[in-house]
């Protein structure tokens, strides 16, 4: 009887050993509350803020805001869109714009609702959001930092980020230090698998990312190409799919009418696979009066579902925009 099950075991470890459990079990998240299995993803919006503050890298200090406030104005809004049946958020606000992580942790804990954070640093504002030492440090020392964030947690926080977010300005040819900014957060991805998020517009200055992500071996599919919707040039999304370059479509919190037209083209192209959506709204400004207007989350589910749907959309283009890009996108292996 002990022979047999011997025999069994050994054939059953060989088994297991030769026939690996699907990839899905190897990937991950980072959330502001840990690492989650990245099949719990669910239904996200890949691109929202809960609190901005716009007064410039020299000034910015958590003196500036009371977290209790910013709760208290945030939290219904995050549970309404859970009714949605929203599931993740990323927070896009970067370093030295308010990124506060245990302000979101403390938001996700009471809305139920999973919030990653970000590394890296926003250049655009002609590096108004930038800190001193981003001008004098190489790419190599701003990666160093970014990787401790990924290795060791935000400033003490033991927090750790989901992705990078960066900034570059507008530009025929980018600016030294924006190219710098885009070289760092990829030696962050060769080091981390972090997704590159960057706060861009135009293809003319988001292809210019790529190929320097390119030169460095780095796959397009690493890169968000953010504020896509900035492209009028419909044809450039054909290009930045066919690369690979995830095409973020992220402005719907404050008007729908020039995204139906892009998804629209994206599905008839064939490239929905290669789209992210979400509203780039919120946020609570400690520079205005009670943090000023919220922007709520739900122009998505309100108003472009609604009037996608009267075009052809269903319900697996919507799975796929919101639940299965997300998951492809921002997983960690």
């Amino acid at each position: 009887m002990i022979k047999y099950l011997l025999y069994l075991l050994y054939f059953g470890l060989l088994f297991s050993c030769s026939h690996p459990k699907s990839d899905n079990h190897q990937f991950y998240f980072n959330s502001v509350s840990g690492a989650q299995p990245i099949d719990s993803l669910g239904l996200t919006l890949i691109h929202e803020h809960m609190l901005v503050d716009f007064i410039g890298a020299d000034s910015i200090s958590p003196d500036r805001w009371n977290r209790d406030s910013v709760v208290a104005k945030v939290l219904p809004y995050l549970l309404e869109v859970k009714k949605h049946g929203v599931k993740t958020i990323l927070d896009c606000t970067p370093s030295f714009l308010a990124k506060d992580p245990l302000l979101l942790k403390e938001l996700s804990e009471k809305s139920g609702i999973r919030i990653l954070t970000n590394t890296g640093y926003y250049g655009a504002v002609d590096g108004k959001y930038l800190p001193p030492h981003a001008f004098t440090e190489s790419a190599d020392q701003l990666a160093d930092r970014w990787i401790s964030e990924f290795e060791n947690g935000i400033e003490g926080t033991g927090i750790k980020p989901g992705f990078i977010k960066i900034s570059v300005n507008e530009s025929d040819t980018l600016r030294e230090v924006d190219r710098k900014l885009v070289k760092a957060a990829g030696l962050t991805h060769q080091k981390t698998g972090l997704q590159i998020a960057s706060h861009t517009g135009t293809w003319k200055t988001a292809i210019q990312e790529v190929e320097i992500l390119q030169e460095m071996g780095v796959d397009p599919s690493a890169f968000v190409w953010v504020h896509a919707q900035a492209e009028q040039d419909f044809q450039n999304y054909v290009k930045a799919a066919e690369m690979g370059v995830w095409i973020s479509l992220d402005g719907i919190g404050w008007s729908i009418d020039e995204y139906v037209d892009r998804l629209v083209f994206a599905k008839e192209k064939g490239f929905l696979n290669q789209v992210l959506i979400s509203h780039d709204a919120g946020w609570y400004d400690p520079g205005k009066p009670k943090g000023g207007d919220f922007q709520p989350f739900t122009n998505i589910f309100e108003k472009l579902i609604p009037a996608l749907n009267k075009k052809g959309f269903s319900q697996s283009d919507w799975n796929q925009l919101m639940i299965e890009n997300p998951k492809q996108a921002f997983q960690l292996r």
